[in-house]
């Protein structure tokens, strides 16, 4: 920055061009493009969705408006917008609202630009502070936005309250020369968002009486989501029509996408060493893909991709967990601590009436269920066709049928030891031979998860009947478990 000009005349003599803040966005894309660069990274699954939008968007100048469930990457993908913007740009020094040493503004900078001409002093403002943003909440005045009359500057200035200098300008106005984003637009009160008109439009504002015209130069970028609409507020009509593009986000498409946001986002960098084979991220990400399909969970709230990023982050702990208790010094995650890891999913879905009557805890369950069964009858069961009512060959799995239907009982506890786990799965008759046969696991790690898998898909396919109390799990063949029911008091 030493060899930046430091006045209006050093600025004139380099010939520096100074952009309108749409034309710098748009030139910065149309060179990262060029020069084949990566413009929004880490944004997984919008590729040939939502970012050529936003593209097209910054290419026609236009303020943009991301509109999506929650969850969806709404505010990470307008923060790298900021990424576009030139490193340096030059402001007159100590102006209140970064205005251009090309075109003065406010009253002040108008007479310093008469009274100093060349010697105008020049400061250069970094594209990390020409980005703002806003959460818009019910209890934001015009005045947070636009501005208002300050009476202490003017009691300490001497001023008359008709003075121009007696304003404070909101945070749209101290944004200009940069991007203000507003995140969940419909929460502003609709006398709120009349405000953002003229600003959008004729950038004439006005605050208590003063008819002050200020051609602020600012990219405006809104989210919003499609349930605020009609549970908590609207976006009036008028701003809508002065919104040039309204780009629809969603949520991952495929389960490699989903899996691929998780495991950027999840927090597995632990001490203690975690284990995770390649069936539970994907399982993982099946649960979540159940929610969002599911008649127990309001689509219009959505299921954040935070869910499986929390999801994740507890399956770990409770891998940990259980390392740290007996001094194993690692763990592998299994099937059971999908189950044990509810606490991370129970808050994050909306449920509708038919939900509410079951209860968090069971549809979560029976959500893991569905996961459970439709990648175990894919991978393993012939003849399975997801939602078809078709007839299904569990031949293969005949010789672990009859050892449970001999009366033998299968128990897991969360917290047995690596070897007491094993023993356990290990005594099941015929399990170790079917799932090599079938899965062909390439370490021991891998076996023991595929034969608890198999013995939790075989229950998801209504041959096994399983009970969990506190922290164990028991498996029986089903008339067993009806016969100990009726026997019990």
């Amino acid at each position: 920055m030493t060899d930046l000009p430091k006045t209006l005349g050093e600025l004139k003599q380099a010939k520096w061009p100074v952009l309108s803040v749409k034309d710098e966005l748009r030139k910065n894309l149309c060179a990262a493009l060029k020069e084949g660069k990566t413009v929004f990274s880490g944004i997984i699954g919008y590729e040939r969705t939502v970012i050529p939008q936003v593209e097209a968007a910054i290419l026609s100048r236009h303020d943009f408006l991301l509109l999506g469930l929650r969850g969806q990457a709404k505010t990470r993908l307008i923060r790298q917008v900021a990424n576009l913007l030139d490193e340096y740009v030059p402001v007159i020094e100590d102006s209140p609202i970064n205005e251009s040493p090309y075109e003065p503004v406010t009253k002040r900078s108008r007479e310093m630009a008469e009274a100093m001409g060349d010697a105008l002093p020049v400061g250069w403002l970094h594209r990390s502070k020409r980005y703002h943003e806003k959460l818009a909440t019910p209890d934001v005045s015009i005045a947070d936005l636009i501005g208002d009359i300050d009476p202490i500057k003017a009691v300490t200035n001497k001023l008359d309250f008709s003075d121009e200098e007696v304003i404070h300008y909101g945070l749209i106005p101290r944004a200009n020369r940069g991007i203000f984003a507003i995140n969940e637009l419909p929460d502003l009160q609709a006398r709120i968002q009349v405000g953002l008109l003229n600003i959008m439009e004729e950038k004439d504002i006005q605050i208590r009486g003063f008819p002050v015209r200020l051609a602020l130069d600012v990219c405006l970028v809104f989210t919003a989501n499609p349930e605020d609409y009609t549970n908590r507020g609207n976006i009036i009509t008028p701003l809508k029509d002065r919104i040039d593009a309204q780009i629809l986000t969603h949520y991952p498409e495929r389960i490699e996408d989903a899996m691929a946001i998780t495991g950027q986002e999840a927090w597995t960098d632990r001490d203690t060493p975690v284990n995770v084979l390649p069936l539970i991220p994907e399982m993982i990400e099946q649960v979540i893909f159940e929610a969002r399909d599911s008649d127990y969970i309001d689509r219009a709230s959505g299921v954040s991709a935070r869910a499986s990023i929390s999801y994740m982050e507890t399956i770990h702990s409770v891998a940990e967990l259980r390392a740290l208790r007996d001094r194993s010094g690692t763990a592998t995650v299994r099937i059971s601590d999908l189950y044990e890891a509810l606490s991370a999913l129970t808050g994050k879905m909306e449920l509708v009436y038919k939900g509410e009557q079951e209860g968090i805890a069971n549809v979560t369950l029976h959500l893991i269920g569905r996961a459970i069964k439709h990648a175990f009858g894919k991978r393993f069961v012939k003849g399975y066709v997801r939602g078809k009512d078709r007839k299904t060959d569990f031949s293969n799995f005949q010789p672990i049928i009859d050892w449970f239907e001999a009366g033998n009982v299968l128990d897991l506890r969360t917290d047995m030891s690596a070897d007491e786990y094993a023993k356990a799965l290990g005594d099941v008759d015929g399990l170790r031979d079917v799932v090599d046969e079938l899965a062909k696991p390439d370490s021991e790690e891998q076996r023991m998860l595929m034969m608890e898998f198999f013995v939790e898909g075989l229950h998801q396919n209504f041959l096994l009947t399983r009970r969990i109390q506190d922290a164990r799990i028991r498996y029986t063949d089903a008339v067993s478990y009806m016969m100990n029911e009726i026997s019990e008091p």
